[in-house]
């Protein structure tokens, strides 16, 4: 029973390291791009609406997302069926 636990947890493992090196590298690459890149400095009010499109686009998205769950666990997804008790 103990291998089996190992065996689950170097999975996990297996799984969990190179996802945490792709997210190390594209945030490497995503300053290294942001940096390199030369021209006129962004004025705060550009800096403000990419922060403000930022936050909203997270916002739409993890709400979309909580319906999705909501809509899931609640039923609503479950296909229509025909109630034969139901006579017009």
């Amino acid at each position: 029973m103990r291998a089996a636990s190992h065996i689950g947890g170097m999975r996990k493992f297996v799984v969990l390291v190179p996802l945490l090196a792709l997210l190390a590298a594209s945030i490497w690459f995503a300053i290294y791009a942001w940096t390199a890149i030369e021209g006129p400095a962004v004025p705060i009010e550009g800096q403000a609406a990419m922060w403000l499109g930022i936050v909203f686009s997270l916002l739409v998205g993890c709400g979309l997302m909580a319906l999705v769950f909501y809509s899931s666990r609640g039923g609503y997804d479950e296909p229509a069926r025909l109630d034969p008790s139901n006579k017009n």
